[in-house]
């Protein structure tokens, strides 16, 4: 029996984050990638499966606790971007490295990553240590990790939503529709000579 939803036939997404939740241990957490898709469709049931994911069901909290959208490019098998969903069994406060984390039950954190990155050849794109390190403090400091500094929204890259900001969306998970722009720089050029 699918705990959190039947899922679609002929679509790997939801059976695969299903199997890796029941599986983890009660203070587990885990990371796959996915398709984009699986962040915003609706057929044949993935948003109710997702919805359960992100609500909890039989009584338990929601699973999914990070969004990471990454730009295309990254994988000599695929052009196309995917995500990163973190998921943890314990979101209520878990410890990591011998740190209590705090409760993150009543939120998810969305992290757009998709500038991010450089082009090593023609057609593949390579994350530099700077930029795989922007995601992972981000992701630590939202958890609470003291080591990864103070967590903060940054526009255009990261932001910390609640269910109920989730739950409007419609529980899309796609982290563009959360972060919004990045702030546009300010230069000293007037307009008129720009």
């Amino acid at each position: 029996r699918w705990k959190y939803g039947v899922p679609p036939a002929g679509n790997a997404n939801f059976p695969w984050v299903q199997h890796i939740v029941h599986h983890l241990a009660p203070s587990g957490t885990a990371g796959v990638g996915l398709a984009n898709g699986s962040m915003s469709s609706t057929q044949s049931g993935e948003g109710e499966i997702r919805r359960a994911l992100i609500e909890g069901v039989e009584g338990k909290p929601g699973v999914v606790d990070c969004m990471v959208a990454l730009p295309g490019q990254l994988f000599y098998s695929t052009q196309i971007p995917v995500c990163l969903w973190f998921l943890a069994r314990d979101r209520s406060n878990g410890v990591a490295r011998n740190a209590k984390l705090r409760d993150r039950r009543n939120e998810i954190l969305f992290i757009d990553a998709r500038r991010l990155g450089h082009m090593v050849d023609r057609t593949r794109k390579e994350f530099s240590d700077d930029d795989i390190d922007r995601i992972a403090r981000a992701y630590h400091a939202w958890r609470g990790e003291a080591e990864a500094g103070a967590y903060e929204d940054v526009p255009g890259f990261c932001k910390s939503a609640t269910l109920e900001e989730i739950r409007a969306h419609g529980h899309v998970l796609t982290p563009g529709r959360y972060v919004g722009a990045a702030e546009a720089e300010e230069d000293d050029v007037p307009f008129e000579e720009s």
